[in-house]
């Protein structure tokens, strides 16, 4: 009997699209634009596109991409190990799954609130995307959510899908995120946040797709297990875990330690919101929830660092990944072939009628994407062309606004060029392949209802 085929290794995949993307600098003509400050930000200049000096990459760029990459994401590295860690302390107390399992004993008494979990989580995250941009944020989640998922019933996609989809489709549609729509507004010279209430009713309508998708497939992974594109991963983290050892009665102790990590979260969101928090005070305020629940739960201070580790160390395959995506840009920024592929896709978009040039911009914006998986950088790389470009084809800078938006948003959770995508899976121990087999009918989806959603701001009224 001949051994299944087996996908390879998420490192093998990122690995051969670094190899593409080398192999690209030898291909494709090198070009750059001319670049200016703007608000503290490097922007291209329209219409300085020059020829520069071909800069093929070769052997020890390849070797040496994986470590420039880490160094460039030395910060988010960090960040997943060190979260990883914090993680691996709370779930030394037992309290996470004896949480879970109260959670479970309440659903199986309540069968009427279970239905309202998906939906209410989703949109938690969907507000935290639109408003503040959460990104790499959702890596803190997994940890909890595909437990979750799994104690109701439910299967690792769905645990990854809640919070993941939840928040890159409210960034995708977000109406006030200031490091997409903020920045691109700013760049286009129109006012910050302006065409909220048009950019509500896309995110309404994104929501509500993404929602009723995850929920038919929450639904049919409830009604038969094996149904479940990762069946056979699923029972192997179930057959890996004994329980016969461990009590997880929800005790007193453990509701505290749960407290402690709710009111972390609850930092993170005032402290995000309010104070500027980014990666470095969120690692922080995740090390002191171990710390807090290191104390005040007894545990011993080898059988702390022993806890911490263990956690940091199931974090190693996602901060690899993220290194070496990180590493991919650097290939394809040294060798100079972004911005001749910017160029050349850019101009043209403009020889359509408008309603076929705004559905151009949006998939340029997705084709982009693949290339800048951020949201900030490719607003910098992509805008000081696209709002003159609007202006020629006579559709207005909030709608060029919105294509950016849109093909920003809606590319990232499937392409393997995306750091955060990579790292979440890994994280959740899943195959790309799977991942993609379970996003592509919602991409469609998704595709299908931006283009929709970019016609009336052009033949039903102007959308200043």
């Amino acid at each position: 009997m001949t051994e299944k085929k087996k996908m390879p290794h998420t490192i093998i995949i990122v690995l051969t699209i670094l190899v593409v993307f080398l192999i690209l600098t030898w291909i494709v003509p090198a070009g750059q634009f001319d670049r200016r400050v703007f608000n503290g930000r490097e922007v291209v200049v329209p219409g300085t596109y020059h020829s520069v000096e071909q800069s093929p990459q070769g052997l020890m760029n390849f070797l040496t991409a994986p470590i420039r990459g880490m160094i460039a994401a030395s910060q988010i590295i960090a960040f997943v190990l060190l979260i990883g860690g914090a993680f691996g302390i709370v779930t030394k107390t037992g309290a996470i799954h004896a949480g879970l399992a109260s959670i479970l004993e309440f659903t199986r008494k309540r069968q009427s609130f279970k239905k309202f979990i998906i939906p209410g989580v989703m949109m938690l995250f969907s507000i935290a995307g639109a408003t503040f941009g959460m990104c790499e944020e959702v890596m803190v989640f997994i940890l909890i959510t595909i437990p979750l998922a799994m104690a109701l019933g439910y299967d690792s996609l769905t645990g990854i899908a809640i919070p993941f989809i939840g928040a890159a489709t409210g960034f995708a549609g977000a109406f006030s995120n200031p490091f997409t729509i903020g920045i691109a507004q700013g760049i286009s010279e129109i006012p910050i946040f302006s065409g909220w209430e048009y950019r509500i009713v896309v995110w309404l309508v994104l929501m509500t797709a993404a929602i009723i998708f995850v929920m038919i497939y929450a639904r049919k992974i409830e009604k038969n297990p094996k149904r479940s594109l990762v069946y056979d991963i699923d029972r192997t983290r179930v057959d890996s875990i004994d329980h016969s050892s461990e009590d997880f009665t929800f005790t007193l102790k453990r509701k505290v330690v749960l407290l402690i990590f709710l009111s972390a979260i609850i930092m993170l969101i005032v402290g995000v919101n309010i104070w500027d928090w980014y990666i470095n005070e969120i690692a922080g305020l995740f090390i002191a929830m171990g710390l807090l629940t290191a104390l005040f739960f007894r545990l011993s201070p080898n059988s702390a660092v022993g806890a911490f580790l263990e956690g940091a160390r199931d974090m190693m395959t996602a901060a690899m990944v993220i290194g070496l995506t990180r590493g991919m840009l650097i290939i394809a920024t040294d060798g100079k072939i972004i911005d001749t592929i910017l160029n050349g896709i850019a101009g043209s978009a403009g020889q359509f009628p408008k309603v076929i040039s705004v559905q151009l911009m949006f998939f340029f914006q997705g084709f982009m994407n693949f290339f800048v998986p951020s949201g900030s950088g490719q607003a910098a790389l992509t805008m000081p062309l696209m709002a003159p470009l609007s202006d020629l084809i006579g559709i207005t800078r909030q709608t060029a606004v919105l294509a950016y938006q849109l093909g920003d948003g809606l590319f990232t959770n499937i392409f393997p060029t995306s750091g955060v995508t990579m790292g979440i899976l890994a994280i959740g121990k899943i195959p790309y392949d799977k991942w993609l087999r379970f996003m592509l009918p919602l991409s469609l989806i998704f595709m299908i209802l931006a283009c929709l959603l970019l016609i009336p701001p052009v033949l039903l009224f102007v959308y200043n």
